[in-house]
This record gives structure tokens, sequence and C-alpha cells, in this order.
């Protein structure tokens, strides 16, 4: 029996985790990167609204944090050649614990460690994989969740006393047998990264909640093959938890907005084309259609849509809108 995070690390990012084998997470889930173009189109207005607010700086890096296979970036590398203002100057980072890709474009730098950023570092559902523990309240107090490979859990210790505090603060747990996950480890890493960006911007896009609406059973789920499973860490699985945008926000503070809106502030729309082009062009009215289902897959409040961008400006005011998650 182990806590949960040492599990996590293990089941995810271990010598046969989760995130190293060679299917990668795109066969388990669908998230903003796998879903086409406009998601990639959205990304690079938001970088060339960073490169203008850095004064058009040498070098430019978008750096993507939690790469998967580098769906984002290959996108990203495509618009780059078909003419983007900034792409002489464009340096594409990919950051993941699997070896790099193949077929990934030359031009796309592959790392297991975040480098020096002057630009854009985005970290698309990576927040919602870093491992936390997991407590439960009891008549006692709460108590560290202990698990096995097979997801048996049990009850351990205590918290510590730092961990203590974060959930008297962010999380606490009024009733007996309420779950939270601890996000200190989060706040850290959203830190963390944030250190390596010497001027630009950080967007850390995922799943999440604040004090007010905290899931009282906790948010801990697995994913297999596109389906939510029972949290297995044994390496088959996703394991994944919804952010405390609100720790992360105090320990880091950023605008933070929903996804809907801030691709709404990019450009995107799930407008329907004119009818009429379906009689002068229509090959351009069926990629129009496909744009419209794609803008509004991205932009549904009640799917990926309802993310959570938290928006972190370093030496630069945040290019984007202000309007915040209720």
């Amino acid at each position: 029996m182990r806590p949960w995070r040492q599990a996590m690390t293990d089941a995810l990012y271990g010598e046969q985790g989760f995130y190293r084998s060679p299917d990668g997470p795109a066969a388990h889930f669908r998230t903003s990167a796998h879903t086409g173009r406009l998601f990639a189109a959205a990304v690079a207005e938001l970088l060339e609204r960073v490169d203008r607010a850095l004064g058009y700086p040498p070098r430019l890096d978008l750096v993507d944090v939690g790469a998967g296979r580098g769906e984002l970036l290959g996108a990203v590398a495509r618009l780059a050649a078909a003419g983007l203002s900034c792409a002489p100057r464009l340096r594409l980072t990919g950051v993941e614990v699997a070896p790099r890709p193949g077929g990934l474009p030359a031009q796309i730098a592959w790392t297991q460690e975040i480098p020096p950023v002057t630009g854009l570092l985005i970290a698309n559902e990576w927040l919602d994989v870093v491992p936390v523990d997991v407590v439960e309240q009891t008549g006692d107090g709460p108590r560290t969740v202990l698990v096995d490979r097979f997801g048996v859990e049990s009850l351990g210790p205590p918290p510590a006393e730092a961990d203590l505090a974060w959930l008297a603060q962010w999380w606490p747990l009024p009733q007996v047998g309420g779950r939270a996950e601890i996000g200190r480890s989060r706040d850290t890493a959203w830190a963390g990264a944030l250190a390596r960006v010497r001027r630009g911007l950080g967007v850390a896009v995922d799943y999440g909640h604040t004090k007010a609406e905290r899931p009282p059973g906790g948010s801990l789920v697995g994913y297999r093959r596109g389906a939510a499973v029972l949290p297995v860490p044994d390496g088959t699985c996703d394991l994944t938890a919804h952010v405390a945008w609100d720790s992360c926000q105090a320990a880091e503070p950023g605008n933070l907005m929903t996804q809907r809106a801030a691709l709404t502030d990019l450009g995107m729309s799930a407008a329907r084309p004119p009818r009429a082009l379906a009689w002068r062009d229509p090959p351009a009215y069926l990629a129009a259609l496909r744009d419209v289902g794609e803008a509004a897959e991205l932009t549904d409040p009640g799917g990926l849509g309802g993310f959570g961008w938290l928006l972190c400006g370093v030496a630069m005011t945040v290019p984007l809108g202000s309007e915040r998650v209720t």
C-alpha cells in the first residue's frame, strides 16, 4: 500500500508508465490538441499577440508542456510553414517523458525538461496529471488514502502539517467520508514551469474547480480507450484529478477564464457559413462546416469549452480578455 501520489507517479511516469506507452494519450482520451486545425490556429494567434507584446524578440519560443505525441506542435509547424509572420524566429519545443515520436517535423525540439522560454509556454491537460495525495475525512480528522496496484484502498496516517494547512485553506472537509486531492504539488509544478519563462506568457489549460464548487468525493478518475474507468495505478490507464484553480492562482497570480471565452477572444466562431456559399463554392462550404463542428466541440461549455485557462504574464501584460471563471 502506498499513498496515491507515489502510486500515480509510478503508474504514469515510471519505466512502464502510461505516458511512456507507444500509442500515446490520444488513444485513451480526446483533448483540444487532438481536435484539428482550429485549436492550433488559436494558439498561433495567441503566440503572435505575445510576440507583439514582447517587441518581436530575435527568438520566439512556443513550449508545449505535456506534449503528448507532438500533435499541437506539428499543427503549429504547418501553420508556420504556410506563412506565420513570426515563423523565421519561431522555436518549437515539446516537453514530454516519452521518447521523441517518429515523423515529427525536424524543427520541433523534444526534451524532458522545460527549457528557458521567451514567448509562450502552454500546458494543456498537464497539471491534472501532476500526482497528488488523496485524503479522506474520518471522525478523527483527515487520513491519507493508501492504494495497492489493483486499486484497493485503505486509510493510512494523517497528512503532513503542510498538507493539513493546505486543506484547511483550500479544501476543508466538513463531512466524514468526504475526500480531497491535495493540490500543493500542482501549485509547486506550475510555479516551477513559470520560473522557466524569462519573458512571455504561461497558460495552463485544464478542467478544474474553485473552493465554492469542490466535488465532495474528490475527482480522481481513470481513462482507458476513451472511457472513464475506476482509477487503478497499474500503468494501463490515465489517472487524472481536476485542478484547484484558486490555489494555483494564489501561488502564481494570473487571469482565469473559460476556454470558450479564451477561444472566442482569439477569433474562433461556431457560426454556420452562409447557405449561398454552398452554391457558389461547395468545397469551401464543406470545409467551413467542418470548422464549425470543430469550433463547437472546442467551445462547448459542457465539454472542452469548460476547461479553465490560467494565464500568467511574465514581464508582460496578458494579451487576452479578463473574464473570470464563475
